[in-house]
C-alpha cells in the first residue's frame, strides 16, 4: 500500500488534539501523539516542525472549523448563539485547548496577526458592514464588545461545567447546560438589540 500522506498528517492532527486539550502544550508528549495517530515521530517534525507550531495548528484550526460551521447572523443573534453553544457542547476539545493557550503559550505576534484579522471578519459580519467599506466606528466597536462578550457568556459554562451545575443546583451537568443555554439564548438577544442600537447611536 501506497504512503498516504494526508492521511498520515490528518491522524497526526486529531491525535495532537486529543494530547493537547488532555494534557496542555507543556505536558503533551509527541511519542504519545506518534503512538495515537500511528506515525513516527519524524513524520511529525516534517509536516509540523515542532510540537509548539502543532500546538498553534491545532487550535487555529478548530477555530477555524468553529467559523466555517457557526457564524453569528447579524439579524438573528439569539439562534446563532444557540448553534454556537450547541458546537462547543459537542466539541469539549476547544475550550480546554484556548485555555492551555492562555496558560502556557508566549506571545506570538505572527500567529496573534492572523487571529486578529480573522476576529475582525467575525466583528463587520455582526455589525453588518461592508468589509471594504469605511468602518463606522461605533458600530464596529459596539460590535466588537459584543461579540467578547457572547464569546465569554457562552464558553465559561463550559470552562466549569461542574461550578455551572453546583451554583444552580442541579442534578446533572446536561441538565445545568440545558437550562444554561436557555438563559444565554435569551441574554444574547437581550445584548444584541442594546449593543447594536447603541453602535448605531454614537
Amino acid at each position: 500500500m501506497a504512503y498516504d500522506a494526508e492521511d498520515t498528517r490528518r491522524r497526526i492532527f486529531a491525535a495532537a488534539s486529543a494530547e493537547f486539550a488532555d494534557h496542555g502544550l507543556a505536558g503533551a508528549r509527541v511519542d504519545r501523539i506518534a503512538t495515537a495517530a500511528r506515525a513516527n515521530k519524524q513524520a511529525i517534525y516534517l509536516y509540523f516542525g515542532c510540537k509548539e507550531r502543532l500546538f498553534a495548528a491545532v487550535l487555529r484550526a478548530k477555530l477555524e472549523e468553529l467559523c466555517g460551521t457557526v457564524s453569528i447572523d447579524p439579524d438573528a443573534v439569539a439562534e446563532s448563539v444557540g448553534r454556537i453553544f450547541d458546537w462547543y457542547q459537542d466539541h469539549p476539545e476547544l475550550i480546554r485547548l484556548l485555555l492551555w493557550d492562555s496558560l502556557e503559550v508566549c506571545d506570538d505576534p505572527d500567529n496573534e496577526r492572523e487571529r486578529r484579522d480573522a476576529f475582525r471578519g467575525n466583528v463587520r459580519q455582526l455589525a453588518g458592514t461592508d468589509p471594504a467599506a469605511p468602518p463606522d466606528t461605533g458600530r464596529v466597536r459596539a460590535a466588537q464588545d459584543l461579540l467578547f462578550t457572547l464569546m465569554g457568556l457562552i464558553a465559561w459554562n463550559f470552562a466549569v461545567p461542574r461550578m455551572c451545575r453546583m451554583v444552580l443546583d442541579e442534578e446533572s451537568e446536561e441538565a445545568a447546560l440545558a437550562r444554561r443555554r436557555r438563559t444565554v439564548i435569551e441574554t444574547a438577544r437581550t445584548l444584541a438589540a442594546q449593543h447594536l442600537h447603541s453602535g448605531l447611536t454614537r
